[in-house]
C-alpha cells in the first residue's frame, strides 16, 4: 500500500485527481496538502470525507516545517506536485507570489522528500533512496512557449517561457531535474496542454465561457481569438500522470496532450452554438501582453514508451463539459459566491498542522 502525497489537491487538476487515484488505487493513503487560496475548493472532494484512506491537511508548501512534518508522520512513498499558482493574467500583476509558491516551494519539497527518502550513500558519495518512492512535478507546456503555425512540442524542445507563470514552471521544472542529476532523486516532469472539464474555476477560457452564456453576460476573448492550444480531458491527464507515475523511468519528462488543436474562437462558437445563444454576447477586448499564439503537444513518448493515450475526442469531452456544469448549479453558485470558503474554513480552518488533522 503507497502513502502520496499530492499537493494542491483542492484546486481543478489535484482534486480530479484525487478522486481519480481513490478510484483506481483505494488502498493508497491520499494526504492532499492545499493552501485553499481562492481557487482550492474542498467541496470537490466532499465525496471523500471521512475516508479512512484520505487525509486533508491545510498549509503552504512553502512552510518547511509543516512539509517535513507531513513526511515525518505518513512515511510518503510519492509526492505529486501540483501546487502552484497558475493565472497568468494573474501573474503579469503578481509575478512576486509565482516565484515564491512555484519556484520556493517546489524546493522545499524536493528538499523534504530528499532528507525522507535517503538511506544513505553509495561509494561515489551520490545519496541513496529507499526502493519505491518518486517525486512527480505536474508542469505545463507553456514553458515551451509559442509555436509557429506549425510543428508541436517535444519533450527536447528548449525552454522559452514568455509570462511570469511559466517562467516560474520552467524553473520548477530545473529544479526538479537538478535534484535528480545532482542528487539521483528519483523525479518525473509531466508537462500538459490546456485541461478542460469539471471542477475547474471559472476564470479559465472554457467554464468562464459556459457560465457568462448562461448568465446571457458577454463572452471576453483575447484580440482576435485565433490563439490555438491542444486541449486535454481533466481525466485523460489524470490517467497520464498516474502513468507516470507507475512507469516513468526517473530523470525523464513527459509531455501529455489532447490531440485536441483548437482556437479559442472556436470554442466560444461551438459553446454558444451547443446552449442556444447568438454570437452576439461575444466581445473582442485588448489582448493579454505577450500572449503566446499557439502550443501543442507530441505525445509520442509517453505514447511509445508507457503506452499511455488520450481517451476523450474534444467533442465528447466538450458535451459532457457543458453537461457538467449546467447540472451542477450549486457547485457553481458557491464558487461564484465565495460561499466554499466558508465551507472550507468550518471544516478545515483550524487542520494546518499534522496534530490538526
Amino acid at each position: 500500500m503507497k502513502k502520496v502525497l499530492v499537493t494542491g489537491g483542492a484546486g481543478f487538476i489535484g482534486s480530479n485527481f484525487i478522486k481519480y487515484l481513490a478510484d483506481m488505487r483505494g488502498s493508497w493513503t491520499i494526504v492532499n496538502l492545499d493552501a485553499l487560496t481562492y481557487a482550492g475548493n474542498l467541496e470537490n472532494l466532499k465525496d471523500l470525507e471521512g475516508s479512512e484512506h484520505y487525509i486533508f491537511a491545510k498549509g503552504d508548501i512553502t512552510d518547511r516545517m509543516l512539509v517535513e512534518s507531513l513526511f515525518e508522520t505518513h512515511g510518503f512513498d510519492y509526492v505529486i506536485n501540483f501546487a502552484a499558482e497558475s493565472h497568468v493574467d494573474r501573474s503579469i500583476k503578481e509575478p512576486e507570489l509565482f516565484i515564491k509558491t512555484n519556484v520556493l516551494g517546489t524546493q522545499c519539497l524536493l528538499d523534504a522528500a530528499k532528507t525522507s527518502w535517503q538511506t544513505g550513500r553509495d561509494a561515489d558519495g551520490y545519496p541513496v533512496y529507499r526502493n519505491g518512492v518518486k517525486y512527480l512535478q505536474v508542469s505545463t507546456d507553456e514553458v515551451y512557449g509559442a509555436l509557429g503555425n506549425t510543428g508541436k512540442f517535444t519533450e527536447t524542445t528548449p525552454l522559452a517561457p514568455n509570462s511570469p507563470y511559466s517562467a516560474s514552471k520552467a524553473s520548477a521544472d530545473m529544479l526538479a531535474r537538478a535534484y535528480h542529476r545532482t542528487y539521483r532523486l528519483p523525479v518525473n516532469i509531466t508537462r500538459c496542454s490546456n485541461n478542460y472539464g469539471p471542477y475547474q474555476f471559472p476564470e479559465k477560457l472554457i467554464p468562464l465561457m459556459i457560465v457568462n452564456t448562461l448568465d446571457s453576460k458577454p463572452l471576453p476573448v483575447y484580440g482576435d481569438g485565433l490563439q490555438v492550444r491542444d486541449w486535454l480531458h481533466v481525466k485523460d491527464h489524470c490517467s497520464a500522470i498516474l502513468t507516470v507515475l507507475e512507469k516513468g523511468q526517473p530523470g525523464e519528462v513527459y509531455n501529455i496532450g489532447g490531440n485536441n488543436e483548437r482556437a479559442n474562437i472556436e470554442i466560444v462558437r461551438l459553446i454558444l452554438k451547443t446552449l442556444g445563444k447568438t454570437e452576439d454576447l461575444i466581445r473582442h477586448v485588448e489582448d493579454r501582453l505577450g500572449h503566446d499564439r499557439r502550443y501543442a503537444i507530441d505525445n509520442t513518448k509517453i505514447t511509445t514508451e508507457l503506452g499511455w493515450e488520450p481517451a476523450y475526442t474534444f467533442e465528447q469531452g466538450i458535451k459532457e463539459t457543458i453537461e457538467w456544469y449546467c447540472t451542477h448549479t450549486d457547485w457553481l453558485s458557491h464558487v461564484r459566491s465565495g460561499a466554499y470558503m466558508a465551507y472550507c474554513e468550518s471544516h478545515y480552518g483550524n487542520k494546518s498542522r499534522p496534530g490538526g488533522i
